[in-house]
């Protein structure tokens, strides 16, 4: 087995059951049915013993998630990708529009890496993996784990909001020059800046722009909900839309263009652009 995440409890004020405390404390099991599947196949240890649905936390216990070793018969995806920085501890790739990043489907990006990516010399290598997300239509950057131990400071690094991202964005309508939207998504904090670009006039959409977003909270559709919610949806958003103005076999507008963290390794800045989609291009010269 391959120790995944770990998690420390607090002091509490009233024992509670494991698999009812361990609903959310790891990224990779977010559910109470992830939980109780780990559990069974012990793969939860609670001060370095199995752990079991009857246990109960007290309070300052050290929680470990490992995952059984990588299994030799994984399926994998053949896809190309391209790969825009790579080293022992981690990747960055392009992940294209119309595309899964992992999921129950085959055809994810998380089953292509193993052949696009070369594998970690170090000790703690694991099978690739990517340590967050982008929605199916969004096209942009996206950080890959290669090590145990990448996976886990990559996550802290999220965590820690010490990942700058940068999104490009068409949207429709009126919007201001630049502004921040502080509206909550989900019930939870949501924070994203916001500067325009560009505008140009639009015969069906009357005006369309190109924005800068710097989400400073990662809530799930966070940047399309915020942007409708200051009525200039997303062209090509069929889901936060207005209606009549919805753009039909184009896909969404929505790009990672740019990460920039310090490498938790190395301590070296990494600063990676990727630039902006044809489909951008033929409505903004950019």
């Amino acid at each position: 087995m391959i120790l995944s995440e770990t998690h420390k409890t607090p002091a509490l004020e009233k024992p509670i059951r494991l698999q009812e405390y361990g609903v959310g404390i790891f990224k990779t099991i977010p559910t109470k049915s992830g939980i109780k599947k780990a559990l069974k196949k012990n793969l939860v240890f609670v001060d370095g013993k199995i752990a079991t649905t009857a246990l109960f936390i007290k309070g300052n216990e050290l929680i470990e998630l490992y995952k059984a070793s990588e299994n030799s018969t994984f399926k994998q995806f053949d896809f190309p990708l391209e790969i825009l920085f790579e080293d022992d501890y981690l990747a960055i790739i392009y992940k294209p529009p119309g595309i899964l990043v992992n999921g129950n489907s085959f055809a994810t990006i998380d089953n292509a890496l193993l052949q696009n990516l070369s594998k970690s010399s170090l000790f703690d290598a694991v099978r690739p993996r990517p340590v967050h997300r982008l929605d199916y239509p969004t096209s942009g950057l996206l950080l890959i784990g290669k090590t145990n131990s990448s996976i886990i400071a990559l996550n802290k690094l999220f965590e820690n909001k010490q990942i700058q991202k940068t999104y490009h964005a068409i949207t429709i309508g009126n919007i201001a020059s630049k502004g921040e939207i502080n509206l909550p998504v989900n019930n939870k904090t949501a924070f994203t800046l916001f500067e325009v670009l560009k505008t140009t006039t639009s015969i069906r959409f009357i005006k369309l722009n190109l924005v800068k977003l710097t989400p400073k909270t990662g809530r799930k559709h966070q940047l399309r909900k915020h942007l409708l919610a200051i009525n200039s949806p997303i062209l090509g958003d069929k889901e936060h839309f207005i209606e009549g103005l919805i753009l039909n076999g184009k896909g969404l507008y929505l790009h990672a263009s740019t990460l920039n963290f310090r490498h938790p390794f190395t301590k070296k800045q990494i600063t990676i652009t990727k630039e902006l989609p044809i489909k951008f291009k033929k409505i903004f010269a950019c």
